[in-house]
């Protein structure tokens, strides 16, 4: 059984992203170069993909007690993970594969993760089976809204962005995730003290996201510039492939004033 992908997140691994941009939503064609966030900020792209038996059956399974269903309206934080703690946001977690690690890593820590991607979502259904982890909510919906009607500010501990989609060519940099509307919304919504994590194995990105946090009056470095990286965020298998080949990886941690 295979299900057709609706959408697809910013999050594709930097191997496995083409050269030509996604078409656009009909009747939403910009003109000239436009960005999706000039017209509507948003957090994904269409891409193509296919579920595999396996990611469906956790749909069926896992899915009516992990999934959050989009609503537009202020989340009960205590009744979406049946008990008070810490969240953190993970704005397009591609296959789950860091999703459920860090989560398992840190079962103190509630974990509220958008993404749209099908098969992601069927993914990390399974993880959460597999791992039996109990601190994973998925809202498979744009995070953005999300962001806008979901979450009140100053509620979240954390936000993490990993690899988001790089957009390697100078006249498609505008589609990128990371720019100062999204920062503002995400750093709105951090508590004092809460934290905004994004990493990214594409050079040029990580300057423009280092550019464009530094921005941020809320929010302040916690690094000289790029920051180690922190020990709950794993190796994916895309980035050890990548550091075989002698590509860099940055992470850049930004803090909540």
């Amino acid at each position: 059984m295979a299900r057709s992908l609706q959408f697809a997140p910013v999050t594709s691994p930097i191997n496995d992203i083409p050269d030509t941009p996604p078409e656009d939503t009909p009747g939403e064609k910009p003109t000239g170069e436009a960005h999706p966030l000039h017209r509507r900020l948003k957090s994904f792209v269409r891409r193509a993909g296919r579920t595999t038996d396996g990611q469906a059956r956790a749909y069926e399974q896992f899915g009516p007690r992990f999934l959050l269903p989009y609503n537009p309206a202020p989340l009960d934080f205590e009744s979406a993970f049946g008990r008070k703690a810490p969240t953190i946001l993970e704005i397009g977690f591609g296959m789950g594969e860091a999703t459920a690690h860090i989560a398992a890593l840190l079962p103190e820590k509630n974990f509220l993760c958008c993404e749209v991607h099908e098969p992601g979502v069927g993914a990390l259904l399974k993880r959460i089976g597999e791992q039996n982890l109990q601190n994973i909510r998925i809202c498979a919906h744009d995070a953005v809204d999300v962001l806008d009607h979901m979450l009140p500010p100053a509620t979240l501990a954390g936000v993490h962005v990993f690899f988001p989609d790089p957009w390697h060519k100078k006249r498609h940099n505008k589609r990128r995730l990371i720019q100062g509307p999204l920062v503002r919304k995400l750093a709105d919504r951090l508590a004092p003290g809460g934290y905004l994590h994004c990493a990214t194995d594409w050079q040029p990105y990580a300057e423009q996201m280092l550019e464009v946090l530094s921005q941020e009056p809320l929010l302040r470095n916690t690094a000289q510039d790029y920051a180690p990286k922190p020990s709950y965020r794993p190796l994916t298998k895309f980035e050890n492939r990548g550091l075989k080949l002698g590509h860099g990886v940055w992470d850049l941690v930004f803090e909540r004033v």
